[in-house]
C-alpha cells in the first residue's frame, strides 16, 4: 500500500472529514478557510495549471497540498477534473453560534425535509452566492452527504450548513413558501428572516406552516406543479436582494 493511499484512508475515516471532489470544490474550500489535509491527482501539474489559470489566488497552496495517485483506487468514480481532496468539516459549535448571531445581515434558508441531494448541494451554492447566513435542513438528509458536498462544489465553507431540530432553529421571522400565500412580490423580506422551503412533492409541513409568521408564495403560471427546490430559493433570495455592493 502507497504512502498516498494509506494517508488517504486514515482521514477518509474520521468523522469530521469530508470529500471534495473535483478541482473546484478544491477551489472554493480553500478560498473559504478549509482546512484541508490531503490532494491526490492524477496528473499534479494539470491541477496546477489549471489553479495558475482559473484560482490564482489559492494556486499557491494547491500547488503546495497536491500528490499524485491513482484515484480509481480511492473513489467510485473519478471527477473529470482528476483530483479529489479530503477536508476537515467546521465545528459544529462555530456554525451555530453564526446562525444565533443577531442582528443578522441575511436570511437564513431552512429547508424542510428535503429528499434530493443534489437539490440541497445547489441551495449551498445559491445561499453561498447571495450571501446567505446559512442553509439548515429538517429531516434525515445529511446536508454534508458527500453528493450533497460535490454538488455545491465546496461552497459548504462560504456559509454555514447543518441540521436542525424544530427547536434548536435560529430566532427571526419565519417565511414559509407555500401556494396558497401573499404573493412575495408584495413583500419585502427583512435580512434575520428565516426562509422556509418544503419539498416538491408534500410542501411544507404542516408544523413549520402553523409556527410561521408570513406564507408567501412565488409567482407562478396556473395548471404548473411547482418549482425545483433550488430555482425557488434562487427567486426568494433575489427577491431579498443579494449581497451588498
Amino acid at each position: 500500500m502507497s504512502d498516498v493511499v494509506r494517508e488517504w484512508a486514515g482521514a477518509a475515516g474520521r468523522d469530521d472529514v469530508v470529500l471534495l471532489d473535483g478541482f473546484h470544490a478544491l477551489k472554493h474550500a480553500l478560498r473559504f478557510g478549509a482546512e484541508v489535509l490531503l490532494v491526490v491527482a492524477e496528473e499534479p501539474e494539470g491541477v496546477r495549471a489549471l489553479a495558475a489559470e482559473l484560482a490564482p489566488d489559492v494556486e499557491e497552496a494547491v500547488a503546495r497540498l497536491v500528490r499524485p495517485g491513482s484515484l480509481k483506487g480511492l473513489l467510485p468514480r473519478v471527477h473529470p477534473t482528476g483530483v479529489a481532496a479530503l477536508a476537515v468539516r467546521p465545528g459544529r459549535d462555530a456554525g451555530r453560534a453564526a446562525l444565533a448571531r443577531t442582528p443578522r445581515p441575511a436570511p437564513i434558508v431552512l429547508l424542510d425535509n428535503p429528499r434530493n441531494l443534489g437539490n440541497v448541494g445547489a441551495v449551498v451554492r445559491l445561499a453561498a452566492g447571495f450571501g446567505a447566513t446559512g442553509v439548515v435542513t429538517r429531516g434525515d438528509l445529511d446536508p454534508w452527504h458527500p453528493n450533497v458536498v460535490r454538488a455545491g462544489a465546496g461552497l459548504h465553507y462560504a456559509t454555514t450548513v447543518d441540521r436542525l431540530e424544530p427547536e434548536e432553529l435560529p430566532p427571526g421571522p419565519l417565511y414559509a413558501l407555500d401556494p396558497e400565500g401573499e404573493d412575495i412580490r408584495a413583500l419585502t423580506l427583512p435580512d434575520d428572516a428565516l426562509l422556509a422551503f418544503g419539498s416538491e412533492r408534500h410542501g411544507i409541513s404542516p408544523e413549520l406552516r402553523a409556527r410561521a409568521d408570513h406564507l408567501v408564495s412565488l409567482p407562478m403560471r396556473p395548471q404548473v406543479s411547482s418549482y425545483n427546490l433550488a430555482t425557488s430559493v434562487a427567486m426568494t433570495l433575489f427577491h431579498w436582494g443579494g449581497p451588498r455592493p
